[in-house]
């Protein structure tokens, strides 16, 4: 398997050789270890923490929302919308689910096709390490690597020693979540090799807001509301709670994947209502406001909504264009956060490796022959649901039929 003719000048016998050395033991490093040790490679996965899937582990409250079927491209960001169509049609949710249910794994689906684990996420770590064993993958955990070479072949200098292989594949992910370890490693690699990198930022994050407006979310701190809250021509539909700090929620933390940092978001406060219509049909009446919102919205967020907006009185005291200045209010009410809650708090970080540097289907290095990346350190970013877990499998898979 190993040529001595790729043997670098200058290093040490003992230098442990492979065809593939993956650096990252999260999802997609592991399904490329997989699929590359499939083919006859033989691989090494060297991870920095002490085991390997961690983020798998903590994902989807424990129970790893590991996959979505109605993956689509449109469900992620990127400087290149196109360049995940490759990887993800050749390795499909419908792939990784007959690897879960060939492992008899059960699962569920919660809402809008995101599939988690019955169990704990503990299964689908010990079924990629099942299938390590039997593809012949050597792991090696609590390995911190410091430098990374090209001669020849690649040289990888860590705290386990000195390695070398043809092929090298960069799976250390982005920035968040940094107490399971997150290290901007691979953007460091990409460097190293002269690759570009796009602007980074935490995604999938909750928003915070300045003093004046944090009293108002704080007080109603734990209020949830269904709500269409939009961003450019970018709209996400469900649940948006309100925090101590700001706002949090599946629909804001959508949404904080695509804010710019400085405009303001928009919420539809009544999706699906047309609030002048219920306005224009209690005109005559001398019931509140408040009382009619709360008929839609928690009374708690109501109350503090009409403080904010449109103090209550009865209806018949509003003329006709004050109510429809409050229907429209509460269909586009615009907040402006002045932050958000940072990597420790994001679910992944937006941007990376600039895909026009890659192969979008062997996401190998286009400058650099052997060096692949792959999963959350590359330019591509998944919506909540499942996406980004189908994005490292199906760029681990791509990466692993080729290194």
């Amino acid at each position: 398997m190993h040529s001595k003719g790729n043997h670098r000048p200058g290093l040490q016998d003992s230098a442990l050789k492979k065809d593939v050395i993956v650096i990252g033991g999260g999802a997609a490093g592991l399904l490329a270890a997989i699929e590359a040790g499939n083919r006859g490679r033989s691989v090494l996965v060297l991870e920095h923490s002490n085991e390997i899937g961690r983020k798998i582990a903590i994902s989807g409250g424990g129970r790893c929302n590991f996959t979505n079927p109605y993956t689509a491209p449109d469900n992620f960001l990127s400087a290149n919308p196109d360049f995940c169509k490759s990887a993800l049609a050749r390795y499909t949710p419908h792939d990784f689910i007959a690897l879960v249910e060939k492992h008899r794994i059960s699962y569920h689906e919660k809402k809008m096709g995101q599939l988690f684990c019955d169990g704990s996420s503990r299964e689908v770590i010990d079924m990629l390490r099942r299938e390590c064993e039997r593809a012949g993958v050597d792991i090696r955990v609590g390995c911190v690597v410091s430098e990374v070479g090209k001669g020849l072949s690649f040289t990888v200098e860590a705290s386990l020693g000195r390695f070398e292989s043809d092929s090298l594949i960069i799976a250390t992910g982005g920035l968040s979540i940094p107490k399971i370890g997150a290290t901007d490693f691979g953007y460091r690699t990409a460097r190293r090799f002269d690759l570009k990198t796009t602007g980074l930022k935490p995604g999938l994050v909750p928003l915070t807001f300045g003093e004046k407006e944090k009293s108002f979310f704080s007080e109603l701190s734990g209020v949830s509301v269904d709500a269409a809250v939009s961003f450019g021509d970018q709209q996400f539909r469900e649940n948006v709670l309100m925090t101590h700090r700001g706002m949090s929620g599946p629909a804001i933390l959508q949404i904080s994947s695509y804010w710019n940092g400085k405009d303001p978001i928009r919420l539809d406060l009544l999706p699906g209502v047309d609030a002048l219509e219920i306005f224009m049909s209690h005109r005559e009446s001398e019931m509140e406001l408040l009382t009619l919102l709360s008929r839609y919205l928690p009374r708690r967020f109501a109350q503090g909504w009409c403080a904010r907006a449109a103090p209550s009185r009865p209806m018949n005291r509003f003329n006709v264009k004050e109510l429809e200045r409050i229907a429209r209010t509460l269909r586009r009410w615009p907040v402006s956060p002045t932050g958000t809650e940072g990597y420790p708090k994001a679910e992944v970080t937006v941007g990376g490796i600039d895909t026009g540097e890659l192969s979008s289907k062997t996401m190998e290095a286009r400058r650099v022959k052997g060096l692949y990346f792959i999963g959350e350190v590359v330019d591509v970013t998944g919506h909540l649901g499942g996406f980004n877990f189908q994005w490292a499998w199906a760029s681990g898979f791509a990466a692993g039929q080729f290194a």
